[in-house]
């Protein structure tokens, strides 16, 4: 692998991580700061069709039914589709106060799709559907 796809990597790693530590803290805006302002996100239900939509939308959550959540996320796979577009692939969960694993009925497969924007990889799309 180049030292380029390499850095590459771990800025995506570190964009993934960023988002994830925002969520366990309840920071709806640092949640979704690694996202394009027209970044998509979709949910069983629902369409997110902008950054400051997934925003409003998380802060709701994170003041009523997703307080004090975390996630589980293993990525399953990275490619990258050119040199300024990855896809990730992962398996995820909510973990409410007090669990330490996400049970299997809500476990999702997750895609991100990521834009190298500027030099800054970004999340331009999320999309989740429940594991089978």
């Amino acid at each position: 692998m180049s030292d380029t796809r390499t850095q590459d990597e771990a800025a995506i790693q570190t964009v993934l991580a960023d988002s994830y530590k925002a969520w366990e803290a309840g920071d709806a805006a640092a949640m979704v700061a690694g996202y394009t302002e027209d970044a998509t996100a979709i949910i069983p239900g629902s369409l997110r069709d902008s950054r400051d939509v997934i925003r409003q939308s998380m802060a709701l959550a994170f003041e009523g039914p997703l307080k004090g959540t975390s996630t589980h996320n293993k990525r399953l796979n990275l490619r990258f589709v050119g040199d300024c577009a990855a896809i990730v692939v992962s398996e995820s969960g909510i973990l409410f106060p007090g669990e330490t694993e996400v049970p299997d009925a809500r476990k999702v497969n997750a895609t991100w799709v990521l834009e190298k924007r500027d030099g800054q990889w970004l999340i331009a799309a999320y999309h989740n559907s429940p594991v089978q």
